[in-house]
């Protein structure tokens, strides 16, 4: 397998966000050295900066318990971390859906596990990504809206905890916790060594897009290659690259565990694979989208809360079209995929790493008559797809009915590593179920998602709750709501949110939205007295 060049790192100093007022910096200067002398006991290393933020502190004293910890550095596992951009969870062969190729994701779930009922933060991404980069809900970190314009640093990235505690860390595509429109998006304190960023792929910015300059160093421009053919060919198509930088890196000689953050922007619209992939998907041959004529009721109802689109009956949006385009990017992929899997187990690291398989958020794509996201909370939306699998160490071709966030991931990969977990995340280490030590089914009581003015326009406010049976949603200001029984109602046509019948149900999911909010609260300075 022929190595595309590499691309150099596109920054080369990282940015720190200041305090907010002189108060808060002398309280985090005073929990900072505190920290210094606290990482310094547990591991030997260097004393940390004062200029540390305290959020930031708890990922280093994690990272410092990882001397102490039983795992050694040899049980600690490489992770490749693959997030596709606007996924939706059905998306998968194996899992069910017969009108799609996915012969390689379909290879890490037989030797994994496939988590069926895994659920965004956020329907859209800058939210999401800030939920599972932290374990923690967007509100929770300041991190509600596309468009920002800086990461808040409310507390650590994973990845700057992991690359605390030895990982060597990159990372390829999208990163996305900023704004990126008309500008570079600023570096966060991410703990990744190299950065190929590329927040999407078409030609926008006149330097620093890293995925740019590699084509023109092949010879290439986007822009005509785009113009001429309506698409990039799979061997300039951005997901090759991130794959390309992905393999490059996990095949660097090193004497530690590595993290690689595979963040391709497909199979987020405008929807263009190369013709390659879409030849293997006929109009006629695609299932179409769930929808019921009541839908434009329904949205017509919700026309003051932001989505990106109105809504439209299929055939007047050609919504067939849209998905057999959609598949294909996904096959796309999922032939990388199987590239990346390849370079694994040849290079001899297969069974020393973890992969995960998974999106931000999903994709309408039709359903109830919309196109994109926005703020509602269809399964289309929050439902993702999540698989992982690390050969020998969790169990083989499971596939887990239990509810799960996204949150989980930070949790799970801090315990893989032999650190800590914050008591102030709010996701929940999926570690036990990998490893077959507790049961499958059985996880959470309840997932969340929510959406704080997300997108710019229409400033809207909804939350999700998920029950086993019950989904809950609530458009704060606007008096309206839903609620569907997903064992009737998979397909979330029949809003019983006025059903009389239902009316403990309702109670009782809004006390757990509250209860979430609650445990999610910022509680500020650590306590270090009785009062």
């Amino acid at each position: 397998m022929q190595a595309l060049p590499r691309t150099g790192n596109l920054q080369s100093a990282r940015t720190r966000t200041a305090p907010r007022s002189e108060v808060t910096a002398t309280r985090w200067r005073r929990d900072a050295e505190w920290a210094r002398a606290f990482v310094a006991a547990c591991d030997n290393r260097p004393a940390v900066d004062a200029s540390m933020t305290r959020r930031r502190f708890v990922g280093a004293a994690g990272a410092g318990l990882a001397a102490s910890s039983s795992a050694t550095q040899r049980e600690r596992p490489n992770i490749l971390w693959i997030c596709t951009d606007q996924q939706r969870w059905d998306t998968i062969r194996s899992l069910g859906n017969e009108h799609i190729r996915t012969p390689n994701i379909d290879r890490l779930a037989a030797g994994g596990v496939a988590f069926e009922n895994a659920y965004c933060q956020s329907p859209i991404c800058t939210p999401s990504r800030a939920g599972f980069l932290t374990g923690m809900y967007p509100s929770a970190v300041h991190g509600c809206m596309n468009g920002n314009d800086e990461w808040d640093g409310a507390a650590p990235l994973v990845t700057r905890t992991l690359a605390d505690s030895g990982y060597d860390c990159g990372l390829a595509g999208k990163f996305h916790l900023s704004a990126a429109q008309g500008r570079i998006e600023p570096r966060a304190d991410d703990g990744y060594r190299v950065f190929h960023w590329s927040h999407h792929p078409h030609d926008d910015w006149p330097k620093g897009h890293a995925y740019i300059e590699w084509l023109r160093s092949m010879g290439k421009d986007y822009a005509s290659i785009y113009k001429e053919l309506g698409y990039i060919p799979s061997e300039f198509h951005q997901t090759t690259w991130c794959a390309d930088r992905a393999i490059d890196f996990m095949c660097e000689e090193r004497t530690g565990p590595w993290l690689f953050s595979l963040n391709c922007f497909d199979p987020h619209s405008p929807f263009d694979p190369p013709q390659e992939w879409l030849d293997h998907y006929p109009e006629s041959d695609m299932p179409g989208p769930l929808f019921r004529e009541s839908d434009l009721a329904a949205q017509e109802r919700l026309k003051e809360v932001n989505f990106q689109r109105t809504a439209r009956r299929p055939e007047e949006m050609n919504a067939r079209s849209y998905q057999a385009r959609y598949y294909a990017m996904i096959e796309l992929i999922d032939h990388n995929v199987g590239r990346m899997l390849d370079a694994l187990e040849e290079s001899g690291q297969l069974d020393d790493t973890v992969v995960i398989f998974t999106s931000d958020h999903g994709e309408t794509l039709g359903d109830h008559g919309l196109l994109l996201k926005g703020c509602r909370f269809y399964e289309s939306l929050v439902h993702v797809p999540l698989v992982i699998s690390w050969p020998g160490h969790f169990r083989k071709g499971l596939r887990s009915r239990a509810l799960v966030e996204l949150t989980d991931l930070a949790p799970t990969l801090l315990e893989l590593a032999g650190l800590a977990v914050p008591e102030s995340m709010q996701g929940k280490a999926l570690t036990a179920i990998l490893r077959g030590r507790s049961s499958p089914d059985r996880h959470r009581e309840f997932v969340r998602s929510e959406y704080y003015r997300a997108l710019a326009g229409v400033q809207s406010f909804g939350t999700m709750i998920r029950s086993e049976r019950y989904k809950q949603v609530v458009y704060h200001g606007h008096g309206l709501g839903e609620l569907f029984d997903l064992e009737e109602d998979p397909g979330e046509f029949e809003n019983l949110w006025d059903d009389k019948r239902t009316a403990q149900v309702r109670h009782e999911h809004m006390v757990m939205n509250f209860d979430a909010l609650a445990m999610a609260s910022d509680l500020g300075a650590p306590r270090v007295a009785r009062f």
